[in-house]
């Protein structure tokens, strides 16, 4: 199902991207958009493999090669454009939010990159919303007993 804004009279908008993408400039958030070129063109690469590889991909083969890709990527970065929080941060957030909470803690600690990164993310100001808190626990298997 594609997303539809209705602007007023005109014309509808049509697409996750394009929606995102003008709600942001609407808001006068450019920045998350990206500043220079380069991380513009990473946000809307993040932004594409959102729709086509997130939202298309269903079977558990498709979901292990999601977090595969986005653990790989995510190892020297804080958010997906490097070092600046976008767009692409959020709306990956909310298309893997149904994979994470899914997931084992044995599955989360699998996938660490994303699980530092998701955690993160959710509990970024303004973005979880209406979405339940996903946890990632570590619990200790001893005590500190004498």
């Amino acid at each position: 199902q594609v997303p539809v804004l209705q602007i007023n009279n005109g014309p509808g908008l049509t697409g996750l991207m394009t929606i995102a993408a003008h709600l942001v400039r609407q808001a006068r958030k450019d920045q998350l958009l990206g500043s220079t070129a380069e991380e513009k063109a990473v946000v809307q690469q993040w932004l594409e493999y959102r729709v086509t590889r997130v939202n298309g991909g269903s079977s558990k083969e498709d979901t292990r090669t999601i977090l595969k890709d986005l653990n790989m990527h995510l190892e020297d970065k804080v958010y997906l454009a490097g070092n600046i929080f976008t767009l692409a941060d959020i709306l990956m957030y909310y298309g893997l939010h149904h994979i994470m909470v899914d997931l084992t803690v044995q599955e989360k600690e699998k996938y660490l990159n994303v699980s530092r990164w998701f955690n993160h993310i959710q509990h970024y100001p303004g973005v979880r919303q209406h979405l339940s808190d996903v946890v990632f626990i570590k619990n200790r298997l001893y005590t500190n007993a004498h």
